[in-house]
């Protein structure tokens, strides 16, 4: 039996979940912006209070580790690095574009894949392509959304658009005949309990001193120029 503690930060989500095995049994999320900083560690101490266990009963914690929000991963992977660091336990890293895929996989269809789509400001997005089983079909990529960077899309048979970077696209994506869309899909820790529990359970952990988020692109701080 292991409790492992999933945390999701990586979008304007704040999002914790304790999971008995793969059984998620604890759950906090609030979506209110960027408010990781003053949310992560209370919805940490409410989840292992609402399942009645002690931080000690941890046998890991997993993050997702990304791409999205640069600081919304730092908060989270920090937060998650310091407690596996500080209880000896495992540190787990999941995809979060898989994360989005596991909450959007429609049950019973088959020749149909998944484009998680996180926004990544004006009409760039973070995207990846998966099938069924989550085997990842497409590279993660930063990929700028028009007409012509869609095309590869077009090869499937059909295809699931979903995320907020969908969002702001779908006129664009429209255009595909395959194309078809999912509503109101965001990463969510709630979504993170059976994928942890796999990698938990083929020892597939991350070292913690060296262990940094899955950024995709380079922070970059714009500073204004003296006129």
């Amino acid at each position: 039996m292991a409790f492992i503690l999933n945390i999701e930060t990586s979008s304007t989500v704040c999002s914790v979940s304790l999971s008995k095995n793969d059984e998620l049994i604890s759950f906090k999320e609030i979506n209110d912006g960027f408010t990781h900083a003053e949310n992560l560690h209370i919805f940490i101490e409410e989840v292992l209070k609402a399942a009645n266990i002690s931080v000690k009963d941890l046998n890991a914690v997993a993050i997702s580790k990304g791409p999205g929000s640069y600081t919304g991963l730092r908060i989270g992977v920090s937060a998650a690095k310091g407690l596996a660091f500080s209880l000896n336990i495992p540190l787990i890293a999941l995809d979060t574009l898989q994360i989005m895929t596991n909450s959007a996989l429609v049950k019973n269809e088959t020749n149909v894949v998944y484009c998680p789509m996180i926004d990544a400001r004006r009409m760039e997005i973070y995207t990846a392509v998966y099938d069924k089983d989550l085997k990842q079909l497409k590279e993660t990529e930063a990929l700028i959304v028009d007409e012509k960077s869609i095309q590869p899309f077009s090869k499937f048979d059909k295809i699931y658009f979903f995320g907020d970077g969908m969002q702001k696209c779908k006129e664009v994506l429209s255009t595909l005949k395959n194309a078809h869309f999912i509503d109101s899909i965001l990463p969510s820790a709630k979504n993170m309990c059976d994928l942890s529990y796999k990698k938990y359970s083929e020892k597939k952990f991350e070292d913690v001193a060296y262990f940094e988020p899955f950024y995709l692109k380079d922070f970059l701080i714009l500073t204004k120029k003296n006129a």
